[in-house]
C-alpha cells in the first residue's frame, strides 16, 4: 500500500524549465488560483483576558521563564484583537484574495468544554463577515496549538478525551460560522503538536514524554476525522475540508542516508498521511517506536474514523533536511531547524543524525531550497493524484532593516522577495508538471509572536511595530501585490 508515495530519496526535480535558482519572472497563474496570506490567533490577536477568552497552553508557556526567548508572551501580540476592521483594510489593500486564520479554542471554550462564549463567536463573526464583505474568502484553521490549559491538565493531546473535545468545539464551531466558511482546516501542524509540544518540549505544554507525543499523534488524528464528521452534520455551505500537514522533505547523506530518511519520514510524514488517506499506520513506525510505547492507544474502528474524504490538503513549506545515521562515537549533528530544549522530536530514531546543510539560510537558520518545494508537490501529486493540493504557509524570517526617507519609513526586504519569488517559481513549476495546485498562501501577514523565539524573528510582510501596533507594508507585500494583480511573478 505504501509503496504508491515515493520514498525521500525520489524526491529530487527531474524537469527543469527556466532559470536554475529558481528566479524566474513573467509566469502566469490561472484565474482562479488563490493568493492570500495567513496568520494564527495566539501569534497576533493579544487580548488573552479579554471577554471571556481562557488560558491555553501557549499563555501558560510563554508566562514559564526560560521557555520563551527574552520572556516574551502573547498577552498583547500584534493586538489584532482590537484593530480588526483596520487589519481587514490593510488586506484589502494588499489585494489579498483569501485570508487563512485560525480560531483560538479557549475563545469559544474557555476550558476546552461546555456551552460556547458568546463573545468570542462575535468576534469572529465580524471577522468572518468583515472578509466576506471585502470580497476576501475566508480559511478557518480549527486548532493552531492553543489548546486550552484545562484540557491539558487533563493531560492534553496524549488523552483521547481531548480529541472528543475537539469534535464538540468544532460542532459549536461550524453551527455558527458555517454558512460562511469557503475552507475549513481542522488541524495546523500537528507534527508541531505533537512532537515539539510532549517530545522536544520546544513547543507548548513543553515535555518530553516520546510516548506522550506518539499517542499526541495518534489523538491528533483522531481529532480531525471526528471534526471533519462533526463539521458536515452542522455546516450548511458547500465548503472545502481540509487538513493542513508540515511534511518534510528529506535528503540522504552517505551510505546510511536511506535508513535514515526512511525512519523520519515514518514519523514526520507517513505517520499522518498512512491513517489519514490510507486508513492505517505504517508498519515500520510502529516497529521503530515498539520500545517506547506497544500503540494500545489505538482503538478498534480508529483509522476509519480517521479517514475521511477530504477535498485539500494543506502544504506548509520552509525547508528541507539532510539526515544519515550516527555513528553513536562522534558528536552528533542536530541541525532538524528546531530548538533543542532537552528533549527529542524523534522518538525511536534519536540515533538519526540531522546534518548541516548548504545555504543560504533564514534568521530562523533554516536553508532555502525551493526546489523542495517542488518536489514535495509532485510528490504527493505523484502518491494522491485525485487530491488538490494549496501551500497553506511559506515565507521566511529576515533581520529587517527600517530607514527612514524622504515619503516616510520603509522596509526594503530584498531578501524576502527574493524568497518568494523562488518559490512561487516552484510552485509554478510544479503546476507545470500537472500538480493540482489550488493556491498560495504566504506566511505570513504580520510581523508576530513567533512561538519559542518570542518577537524576534520576523516573518511578516506587514512590519509590525510591538510598542505602537503600527503596521508598515515591507517591499514584499508590494511585490506580493503585484502578482496578485497581474497573476504572474513580476519582474
Amino acid at each position: 500500500m505504501w509503496q504508491r508515495m515515493p520514498r525521500p530519496d525520489d524526491w529530487s526535480t527531474t524537469m527543469t524549465t527556466g532559470n536554475a535558482d529558481y528566479r524566474d519572472a513573467g509566469l502566469a497563474f490561472p484565474d482562479d488560483f488563490l493568493f492570500g496570506s495567513a496568520t494564527a490567533a495566539y501569534q497576533i490577536e493579544g487580548a488573552v483576558r479579554e471577554d471571556g477568552r481562557g488560558p491555553s497552553i501557549w499563555d501558560t508557556f510563554s508566562h514559564t521563564p526560560g521557555k520563551v526567548w527574552n520572556d516574551d508572551n502573547g498577552d498583547r501580540a500584534c493586538d489584532h484583537y482590537h484593530r480588526l476592521e483596520s487589519d481587514l483594510d490593510l488586506m484589502v489593500e494588499l489585494g489579498l484574495e483569501a485570508y487563512r486564520f485560525s480560531i483560538a479554542w479557549p475563545r469559544i471554550q474557555p476550558t476546552g468544554r461546555g456551552p460556547a462564549n458568546e463573545l468570542g463567536l462575535a468576534f469572529y463573526d465580524r471577522l468572518v463577515d468583515g472578509l466576506i464583505a471585502r470580497g476576501i474568502r475566508p480559511i478557518a484553521t480549527l486548532y493552531h496549538w492553543d489548546l486550552p490549559q484545562a484540557l491539558e491538565d487533563e493531560g492534553g493531546w496524549a488523552n483521547r478525551a481531548t480529541a472528543e473535545a475537539f469534535a464538540d468545539y468544532a460542532r459549536i464551531v461550524g453551527e455558527r460560522l458555517g454558512d460562511r466558511i469557503a475552507v475549513w482546516t481542522t488541524l495546523n501542524e500537528p507534527w508541531c503538536s505533537a512532537y515539539l509540544g510532549y517530545g522536544s518540549g520546544a513547543h507548548a505544554p513543553g515535555l518530553t514524554d516520546g510516548a506522550a507525543a506518539l499517542a499526541a499523534v495518534h489523538h491528533l488524528n483522531l481529532a480531525h476525522g471526528l471534526a471533519v464528521a462533526a463539521l458536515r452534520e452542522v455546516v450548511t455551505n458547500d465548503p472545502g475540508y481540509s487538513i493542513t500537514l508540515n511534511l518534510h522533505v528529506i535528503r540522504r547523506s552517505g551510505p546510511t542516508g536511506a535508513e535514515a530518511a526512511r525512519r523520519i519520514d515514518g514519523l514526520a510524514n507517513r505517520v499522518f498521511l498512512g491513517p489519514l488517506l490510507e486508513g492505517e499506520y505504517p508498519a515500520d513506525v510502529i516497529a521503530d517506536t515498539a520500545g517506547i510505547t506497544d500503540w494500545s492507544f489505538v482503538k478498534p474502528g480508529d483509522t476509519e474514523l480517521i479517514r475521511q474524504p477530504i477535498d485539500l490538503l494543506g502544504v506548509n513549506y520552509y525547508s528541507t533536511v539532510t539526515v544519515e545515521m550516527w555513528d553513536g562515537v562522534s558528536p552528533r549533528v542536530r541541525a532538524d531547524g528546531h530548538k533543542d530544549m532537552g528533549g527529542t522530536p524523534w522518538p525511536g530514531s534519536e540515533h538519526v543524525e540531522f546534518v548541516l546543510q548548504p545555504g543560504p539560510y533564514t534568521s530562523m537558520g533554516w536553508n532555502i531550497d525551493p526546489s523542495g518545494l517542488e518536489d514535495l508537490l509532485v510528490a504527493l501529486h505523484e502518491a494522491y493524484p485525485s487530491l488538490p493540493l494549496m501551500v497553506t504557509e511559506n515565507g521566511a524570517a529576515f533581520d529587517d532593516v527600517v530607514t527612514e526617507e524622504a515619503d516616510g519609513p520603509a522596509v526594503h526586504d530584498l531578501d524576502r522577495v527574493d524568497y518568494l519569488r523562488r518559490h512561487f517559481t516552484a510552485a509554478h513549476r510544479a503546476m507545470a508538471r500537472g500538480v493540482d495546485l489550488r493556491g498560495y498562501q504566504v506566511w505570513s501577514l504580520l510581523d508576530n509572536f513567533e512561538w519559542g523565539y518570542g518577537y524576534s524573528k520576523r516573518f511578516g510582510i506587514v512590519r509590525v511595530d510591538y510598542d505602537t501596533f503600527e503596521r508598515l507594508p515591507k517591499d514584499s507585500a508590494r511585490w506580493y501585490s503585484e502578482l496578485i494583480r497581474t497573476r504572474a511573478i513580476p519582474v
